[in-house]
């Protein structure tokens, strides 16, 4: 495990060259506030938007999710601990007025470009309207 990639995947680079090519500014690894040692992979702090992309072996996919065979248990509490931490953080972050915004490892960037833009400016123009600057 120690060997696995937890930040700076593929998929994370990927996304984060699209949104940088978009113009949209962001934080990487940023603190999950109120959260010891828990990451957002892109946020976008004045806009509260948060990305997380997730692996799809380690944050169970539906589609790609395997089972390991040897010492099967373990790997079933870990991963099931994974998503359950999931689940918190998406609703801690959530209960602070973030929108979270979670993508599988196998997403198409551009894809998941649109979808982050569309919400960073829709968290901006809502921003620019009750008079809080909002730069993306």
């Amino acid at each position: 495990m120690s060997r696995q990639a937890s930040k700076d995947t593929d998929a994370e680079l990927a996304v984060r060259r699209l949104l940088h090519a978009a113009g949209l500014r962001y934080r990487v690894e940023y603190p999950v506030p109120g959260m010891a040692r828990r990451r957002i992979d892109v946020a976008f702090t004045r806009a509260k938007v948060a990305v997380l992309i997730d692996g799809c072996f380690w944050h169970g996919c539906p589609e790609h999710a395997t089972q390991p065979k040897a010492n099967a248990e373990w790997w079933r509490t870990k991963l099931d601990r994974n998503m359950a931490r999931d689940l918190e953080t998406t609703a801690h972050l959530t209960a602070q007025g973030w929108v979270v915004l979670r993508f599988w490892e196998h997403e198409a960037p551009a894809d998941v470009v649109v979808r982050v833009r569309a919400a960073v400016l829709s968290r901006s123009a809502e921003g620019a309207k009750r008079g809080k600057a909002c730069a993306t």
